[in-house]
């Protein structure tokens, strides 16, 4: 059944509206074809999850529960993680950045794409959910939920993060930048669905978290580091509230550039629903580095 879904998913890749660019950028797909891993519901590493990311962080029986579904055991649900991979010609163009007084600004054409990705996302777990539907199966997506929402509490989590569901089922590791390395590179989004079908599991290629990362696994590269404006990056890591606040300046910018053809999004902070914003990312720590579109561990 994995090898259906993917195929219908690479469909509604090829054919959504929802994975376009604004014609001002070409109109051309944001996303090239997804890559999808399965993890076991009963995983441990789940509950590590409630350690590494915050107590709140649901697993996926909580989140399958908090949906009204059926009282199932964990061993018998499935986390389907899918990898949005950029197109390479989002990813060569976004070394034209805008260096301004203040702020530096990512290229326009990644901020369209990184604003578009959010509804596009939403839509594919959707269509998921109906693709299992249709097999009389039943899918819940952490991102569609009532019960997610961003936590902040000094730092910044949420209650499903699509990096650790990721992880999990093996597509990818850590990084010094604190994005997930895949096969396909960093430079990517994520969503993931819970369901009651019996997929095969892809098993993690290694446990350690930060397995494809060259900083972690052999002391070099740090390029990220030298990418980031904000100076949020260094040997401790990422630190995300100085890459917020870098974002927010650039968010200020890009929506006084391209505001009218951006697409609203709504945020639950702290279990409250924020007025529309319009997030254009930033990602200087994603091109132009050794882990943009590859594994840079993989032949090592």
């Amino acid at each position: 059944m994995i090898d259906e879904l993917y195929q219908y998913l690479k469909s509604f890749f090829e054919t959504s509206k929802l994975n376009l660019l604004h014609e001002n950028y070409g109109g051309r797909r944001i996303f090239s074809d997804p890559i999808i891993g399965v993890a076991r519901g009963d995983d441990p590493i789940f509950q590590k999850f409630k350690e590494v990311v915050g107590p709140e962080h649901l697993s996926p029986r909580e989140l399958w529960l908090a949906e009204g579904q059926e009282n199932l055991l964990a061993s018998n649900l499935r986390i389907i993680s899918i990898v949005f991979p950029y197109v390479d010609k989002i990813r060569k163009e976004s070394k034209n950045v805008k260096k301004l007084l203040r702020v530096t600004l990512p290229a326009e054409i990644y901020s369209v794409g990184r604003n578009y990705a959010n509804i596009f996302k939403q839509e594919t777990c959707k269509k998921i959910i109906e693709f299992f539907n249709e097999k009389s199966y039943k899918a819940v997506a952490g991102m569609l939920s009532e019960s997610f929402t961003i936590m902040v509490k000094g730092n910044f989590y949420s209650t499903w993060s699509e990096r650790h569901m990721a992880f999990a089922t093996g597509l990818g590791t850590f990084s010094l930048h604190g994005w997930l390395i895949t096969d396909v590179g960093c430079n990517i989004r994520l969503a993931s669905v819970v369901t009651d079908a019996p997929f095969k599991i892809t098993q993690r290629k290694n446990d350690d978290p930060y397995a494809n990362c060259l900083y972690y696994s052999k002391g070099t590269c740090r390029e990220c580091e030298k990418r980031c404006p904000a100076n949020a990056i260094d040997e401790n890591g990422h630190n995300k509230i100085k890459c917020r606040d870098y974002g927010q300046k650039i968010a200020r910018k890009i929506i006084a550039r391209i505001g009218p053809i951006l697409k609203p999004h709504i945020r639950c902070v702290n279990w409250k629903l924020r007025p529309p914003s319009y997030p254009v990312g930033c990602a200087f720590c994603q091109f132009e580095v050794p882990c943009m579109d590859k594994n840079p561990t993989a032949k090592m």
